[in-house]
């Protein structure tokens, strides 16, 4: 039970957050939406900084179910393939997460915009999720210069989809990379 109420306010202001930015959703309508009185909330979080930091690991974890996932499912189908082949699934992936009715852009870009301090532990937070999406380019592409190169592709096509809402950003960027790679299109 009391899981449920801490993934309750986790997943309630993850919704707020996505919709109205993190500074201007209060506790207080975090509460409301929720239905978890004040005490509740600070026995799981004693301040807003450390609900917003469990928003964020709880999304990233979401995020790299879902791109793990995908190139494990790529991989066990064309066990065959060299791994750039999976930079496809990568890009499916990416492609799946626009086109989710709760797509409201990055977290993690409009955390690191609002906690603009480098040092202060939301940006940090961001700064290592975008590290984590880095490494998983360089681990299908095997060259740091290309994962840095793709990645520029794959923040321009987040920030698309949610400023256009043109998920299509997706298959652009992957396009794109694939030019950058030297791979074949699909």
């Amino acid at each position: 039970m009391a899981r449920d109420k801490q993934q309750l306010l986790i997943e309630t202001a993850l919704q707020l957050f996505n919709r109205h930015g993190f500074h201007a959703t209060g506790i207080d309508t975090i509460m409301a939406v929720s239905g978890i009185s004040k005490t509740t909330l600070y026995k799981y979080f004693r301040s807003k900084e450390l609900l917003i930091l469990a928003v964020l690991e709880y999304r990233h974890q979401n995020l790299v179910e879902l791109f793990d996932s995908t190139i494990k499912t790529s991989r066990e189908a064309h066990p065959q393939e060299k791994d750039s082949y999976h930079l496809h699934a990568f890009f499916d992936a990416l492609q799946e997460w626009f086109e989710d009715d709760n797509f409201f852009g990055c977290n993690f870009i409009n955390a690191s915009a609002e906690f603009a301090d480098k040092d202060h532990p939301v940006h940090q937070f961001a700064c290592r999720h975008k590290q984590w999406f880095r490494d998983c380019l360089k681990e299908l592409l095997h060259d740091s210069e290309l994962a840095e190169q793709a990645m520029l592709l794959v923040d321009g096509a987040i920030v698309t989809a949610q400023v256009r809402s043109a998920p299509q950003a997706a298959e652009t960027a992957r396009q794109l990379a694939c030019q950058l790679c030297g791979l074949p299109a699909r």
